[in-house]
């Protein structure tokens, strides 16, 4: 299809669905029209209209050309109306509603022996779908929510398999599951809770390997000063359920631990100290919102909606995105340099590895 064709096509489709939202108007008397480039289409309304170019119009033509594209592209959604300036002199079409889009379609991966996989792949790529791989060096936090049975323990030792070959890591498992279990086939260290001992104990252990982070982190900051361009090692925190980890603890336990990862959060990201989150969800009492502020992966697996949306993604209306039926499918939003705005269908990999880790 050649992009004449394509714009044409994006037209029929858009005066069929668009109906009443802008009261009959259509491109057949100039009312708006579409143009294609590499990175997305633009609409072009012709002003003054009939009709009001908001955030609802934006949205509504979304769904639209969302759906039409499908699976030649997919559309990468946007919280808010984005809009470009158009050169020209005619102030009647001055400005365009942009629409950015990525070739193609997520598609899962699928990894034979995951150990092989893992040792293949020691650089700082972490490769999710076939068409997304997260460089580790730009991550400064990671999140994996979604409700149980959804497949965040299968993608979280997906995570600490790839990370072994790149970073330190430092599990805390308040479950005593998966992440213990792959602690120990990797001789990793692990963090679980001990018979015989009280949950805000088990806290306390957790709490003092936190701080042993901060003054790391302080650490690096000092050689920092005197050598901006010093390389430091990674090393990962990972907390698996951190909502069970917090519940029904001493409260000055729980503030300690909240304090604690607040400041490996919001100092980290020079040092490479980071933090790998996992929860059914992201609200107050399972971690500040200043942490989940500063998380630049965010996943959410399983149904999706705008209440399991609403805290990874709070801006977000999820309406129109196409993502897959199955397990391991969900959202997920790469915040850095180059991708800044993306949240794209997920589909987790799918792999196979030793017997006795994943339950």
């Amino acid at each position: 299809m050649t992009r004449k064709e394509l714009e044409q096509y994006l037209l029929q489709s858009l005066n069929m669905g668009l109906g009443s939202l802008v009261q009959g108007e259509s491109s057949y008397n100039n009312s708006f029209d579409c143009k294609v480039s590499e990175k997305g289409f633009i609409f072009l309304p012709r002003l003054p209209s009939g009709y009001l170019i908001d955030n609802e119009l934006y949205q509504k033509i979304f769904i639209i050309a969302n759906a039409a594209l499908y699976p030649r592209f997919t559309l990468l959604k946007q919280n808010s109306a984005y809009f470009v300036p158009i050169k020209t002199d005619d102030i009647h079409t001055q400005r365009g509603l942009f629409f950015p889009w990525k070739v193609g379609i997520s598609e899962r991966l699928i990894i034979p022996n995951l150990v092989e996989f893992a040792n293949e792949n020691r650089g700082t790529g972490i490769p999710i779908m076939k068409n997304l791989t997260i460089d580790y060096d730009h991550v400064t936090s990671l999140a994996i929510a979604g409700n149980s049975g959804s497949g965040k323990s299968y993608l979280l030792t997906y995570f600490l398999s790839m990370l072994k070959n790149m970073s330190k890591l430092i599990i805390v498992d308040p479950k005593f599951d998966t992440p213990s279990r792959w602690a120990k086939h990797n001789d990793a260290l692990a963090i679980y809770p001990r018979p015989n001992r009280s949950k805000s104990d088990f806290v306390s252990q957790v709490n003092e390997k936190l701080s042993q982070c901060v003054k790391e982190i302080e650490l690096r900051q000092t050689i920092l000063y005197d050598e901006p361009t010093r390389d430091f090692p990674h090393i990962t925190i990972v907390i698996d359920e951190v909502l069970a980890l917090t519940e029904g603890i001493n409260r000055n336990i729980k503030e300690a631990f909240f304090s604690l990862i607040s400041q490996i959060a919001l100092m980290g990201r020079a040092t490479r100290i980071h933090l790998l989150l996992v929860s059914q969800r992201f609200d107050y009492n399972s971690i500040p919102v200043s942490v989940r502020e500063q998380m630049n992966v965010l996943i959410q697996i399983g149904n999706i909606n705008k209440k399991t949306t609403q805290f990874l993604f709070p801006d977000l209306n999820p309406e129109g995105i196409v993502i897959p039926i199955g397990k391991g499918t969900g959202l997920i939003q790469v915040i850095d340099n180059e991708e800044p705005y993306q949240v794209l269908p997920l589909l987790c990999p799918t792999y196979y590895t030793q017997k006795g880790v994943v339950a």
